[in-house]
């Protein structure tokens, strides 16, 4: 099937639809196999890293990634990082040694991938899937680290095999596709140890851990890592105590990685940044902390953290599709705020965008403390508001 060659990333994710973050998920494996398949009669050549880690849960994936692949990469491995969905561009969704790929290389491999992407009916998240692994063969990493979009088994990234799996908290989320009980879920979201010889879960929920029981699976369940953290969020000592027990894995149960430099990983684990959990920014004389916190359980993993940071916020603007509801969430987190702003998408709000609401918001206060939460796309949309502003990046500890 012949394909007119757009010649932008933009137009390559239109031809896909450009849907925002999972909302066109497709089950199933068929596609990428088909995908894997007819680029490598193209010539594309995927071969398998020395170690492939994947990672999935309800919670708290993507933080678990980027501490183990910046402690990968302290210990000198060349490591490949494919996470989703991206804040500012689609480029931020697949990295080596934490530098996305660039807007040439992206170009050309789509060049490539997109015609024959488009003729298996790859949706967006199994395309850029492929355009990761394609892209990590090219440059030939020593580890892929690859986050899985929405459950396990049907998805995209455990189409190929893998030597470590990685579970974080698995709470309610994706019913639609998923279940509508834990169970159901944890059933789905397990099937990220299939095939794995290191299988590692963070502390999970009574259902889940009878789910795991139940599995003919050895794994070992991960400590939250009680130390100081650069990144803020009480929470992410449980994200990096997971990563922290893959590390003592590898290092016990994987020969190429016996001389893991443990002392160095901890280090770096202590000082690493993550992109998109509670960062501050100042702009136009105000403070804004942005977290992606988009779902009641990572609220609720939330709140303890703004407990300890000791004052109110002047105004909490919470960002979830139509379809999650998090009515239980608005009054935990109204006793942080003297303003609650609430937007579903539904069109049933005072603002039609989170910039709509900050334009207004930061108007009717002084100096105010500002704290947004929602997906990647809500953040994304808020930093480019604050672009358009001169915002300046604070910190995270």
């Amino acid at each position: 099937m012949k394909q007119d060659k757009p010649h932008s990333v933009e137009a390559w994710l239109e031809a896909l639809g450009m849907p925002s973050a999972d909302r066109n998920y497709l089950p199933g494996h068929e596609r990428v196999q088909m995908l894997l398949d007819a680029a490598e009669k193209e010539g594309v050549f995927f071969q398998r890293p020395l170690l492939r880690i994947r990672v999935a849960g309800t919670n708290g994936k993507g933080s678990t990634a980027h501490f183990l692949a910046q402690a990968l990469q302290h210990c000198g491995y060349k490591v490949g990082l494919y996470t989703s969905p991206h804040i500012m561009q689609f480029h931020e969704r697949m990295r080596i040694q934490s530098v996305p790929i660039s807007n040439s290389q992206l170009t050309d491999l789509m060049a490539k991938m997109m015609p024959l992407a488009l003729d298996a009916g790859a949706s967006y998240f199994e395309t850029a899937t492929v355009l990761a692994l394609s892209h990590f063969s090219m440059h030939q990493v020593d580890v892929e680290i690859l986050e899985a979009g929405v459950g396990a088994k049907l998805d995209a990234t455990t189409a190929v095999l893998a030597d470590v799996g990685v579970l974080t908290p698995v709470a309610l989320d994706h019913q639609d596709w998923l279940g509508n009980d834990l169970v159901s879920i944890a059933q789905d979201k397990a099937y990220v140890f299939q095939g794995c010889d290191i299988k590692v879960s963070a502390p999970q929920a009574p259902e889940v851990k009878q789910v795991l029981a139940q599995m003919d699976y050895n794994i070992v369940e991960a400590k939250p890592l009680l130390e100081p953290l650069a990144v803020l969020g009480i929470h992410q000592q449980e994200n990096a105590g997971v990563a922290w027990q893959v590390l003592q894995q590898l290092q016990s149960h994987h020969k190429a990685f016996e001389s893991l430099d443990l002392n160095g990983c901890l280090q770096v684990l202590k000082q690493a940044n993550i992109a998109g959990r509670l960062q501050v920014y100042s702009c136009l004389q105000h403070t804004f902390w942005l977290d992606a916190a988009h779902n009641s359980h990572a609220i609720d993993a939330l709140l303890p953290t703004l407990a300890s940071l000791g004052h109110m916020f002047d105004v909490i603007i919470l960002c979830t599709r139509q379809d999650r509801d998090l009515s239980d969430c608005v009054p935990k987190l109204e006793s942080f705020a003297h303003k609650m702003v609430v937007m579903t998408g539904d069109g049933k709000h005072a603002y039609a965008s989170v910039e709509q609401a900050l334009e207004a918001e930061t108007k009717a206060v002084t100096s105010g403390r500002f704290l947004v939460l929602g997906s990647f796309i809500t953040l994304g949309a808020a930093l480019q508001w604050m672009e358009e502003h001169e915002h300046s990046y604070l910190y995270q500890s």
